[in-house]
């Protein structure tokens, strides 16, 4: 019988999965965010190196993550996006480790569903999809996914510290509505902010 991803007795609530990686994170470091995630994150902390890129696009955020690695080589490079993201691009982990980049992280918010075009199930949602499988064969040298929060929460500094690029399933809950009604900041704002924050 095939279990369901999005099955809410076995997942971590998204809120508290993100603020453990947002604590977690340095004051060099870049972050890019997606769909749910661009509207969970500002509500965690706000600077001008995290950058929530959502456009009317979907699967943007991992191939723009990689141009900001290649570009910020001394930079660690964070991108966090969706599962229904993901689908519309797999060919992106090739990318990812056809780039040669190191300093980049990808964490794969995995809960079955197209969450900002009104909740539909993704088509993996019924199926045991093993997303960290697929970056394994792609080439990533680390490829780790969690669906405890404690779990998360205990190694999740040990696995940040693994040889890049490195790829993180987070399988979570569906993101609270509260912060599905928001928006994120505005995206001419945001790129001047990054650009002054990169020396640009």
């Amino acid at each position: 019988m095939m279990r369901m991803l999005n099955d809410n007795s076995n997942v971590m609530p998204v809120v508290d999965a993100l603020r453990i990686l947002a604590d977690l994170c340095c004051g060099s470091q870049i972050v890019v965010t997606n769909q749910g995630s661009a509207r969970i994150w500002p509500k965690l902390r706000r600077r001008p190196l995290d950058f929530h890129y959502n456009p009317s696009t979907m699967s943007g955020a991992i191939p723009m993550a990689v141009g900001l690695a290649l570009a910020q080589p001394q930079r660690e490079v964070l991108v966090i996006s969706g599962d229904g993201s993901l689908l519309m691009s797999l060919g992106s982990l090739v990318t990812v480790v056809g780039s040669g980049v190191t300093n980049l992280t990808i964490v794969l918010l995995d809960n079955g569903l197209y969450e900002i075009t009104g909740g539909q199930e993704t088509p993996a949602a019924r199926f045991a999809v093993d997303y960290a499988g697929l970056a394994r064969a792609a080439g990533f040298p680390t490829a780790e996914e969690f669906r405890d929060l404690a779990d998360w929460q205990a190694r999740a500094t040990d696995v940040l510290a693994l040889p890049g690029p490195r790829f993180i399933r987070l399988v979570v809950s569906a993101t609270p509505a509260d912060y599905l009604t928001g928006s994120t900041p505005p995206l001419a704002e945001q790129l001047a902010g990054l650009r002054l924050a990169l020396g640009e």
